[in-house]
């Protein structure tokens, strides 16, 4: 387990950085690099495991069940995404218990109709601000443990403007949310009055080619905020990589640059061989 809980580190002088995890080729990598937490994001998460978008196909049990497998994989703190809970109130407080239950340190909900979509496209709807704060207190009251963090998230920027957002947002807080994420501001100077108007900690979410400018850690914190979430930065690379790697493949009939490649040796020692090679030798030979 990390030294220092997600909780303490989000309450503590200096912003978290978290890349985005999505299957556990990517979580075991992140895992080793120490990162203060790993965000399991739900759009490359539905992408790797259904092919599909982010667009509210992928259930509680397509989610809960990878979520476990990388918390028992790694040793950093999870940040996990649940959509809009799944469904009803009921459905909150089953996706809170279970995602605890699985190990992550955090549970992010957001107000979207369901289906959900991608927070950085266009379309999304959201419920009645009411209905929200009533997930929130029932996903505050179903949490186990107070180590278990809440985030709510609010994706009214888009359709309703920053005014509603901020009303949101301190809605929720007021609710009991631990951490508050505005979804897609579209200006630094959008991100500087969040980072004023709301009194928790607050999380930046940088994705390239989103409606949110891309900006450092350093700045993102001096605007107020304590959580830079990066979910795109794994499967984005992972996706240039292996089009890069089979167009070598397809065009030369082999693989000739081995720059693209990741070593093989260490892609066993990332995913455990040596401990089966020492278990055959002392057991099977």
């Amino acid at each position: 387990m990390a030294v220092r809980s997600l909780k303490e580190q989000l309450n503590s002088d200096d912003i978290v950085v978290a890349p985005g995890i999505y299957d556990m080729i990517s979580a075991l990598v992140a895992d080793r690099m120490g990162f203060q937490a790993l965000y399991v994001t739900g759009y490359g998460t539905v992408a790797s495991h259904l092919g599909l978008p982010d667009a509210g196909i992928a259930t509680y049990s397509d989610m809960v069940s990878r979520i476990a497998t990388m918390a028992k994989m790694t040793s950093t703190p999870l940040i996990a995404d649940a959509d809009t809970g799944y469904g009803g109130l009921l459905n909150v407080h089953h996706t809170v218990r279970g995602y605890e239950e699985a190990g992550v340190s955090a549970v992010q909900l957001e107000d979207q109709e369901f289906p959900k979509k991608c927070g950085h496209t266009p379309g999304r709807r959201v419920i009645p601000f009411e209905d929200m704060v009533q997930k929130i207190k029932i996903a505050c009251d179903a949490r186990r443990s107070d180590d278990l963090l809440i985030i709510a998230r609010t994706d009214s920027r888009t359709a309703l403007g920053l005014d509603e957002a901020l009303n949101r947002a301190q809605a929720y807080s007021d609710a009991g949310a631990d951490v508050i994420f505005v979804e897609s501001p579209e200006s630094e100077q959008e991100m500087e009055t969040i980072g004023k108007c709301i009194n928790k900690p607050l999380v930046a979410n940088m994705v390239p080619g989103g409606r949110t400018p891309l900006l450092s850690a350093e700045k993102l914190q001096s605007l107020g905020f304590s959580l830079a979430i990066h979910p795109a930065a794994g499967f984005l690379a992972t996706a240039a990589a292996l089009e890069k790697s089979y167009t070598d493949l397809k065009d030369n009939g082999g693989v000739t640059d081995s720059s693209l490649l990741y070593s093989f040796s260490e892609f066993n020692e990332l995913i455990g061989f040596p401990g089966v090679w020492e278990f055959e030798k002392r057991y099977m030979s």
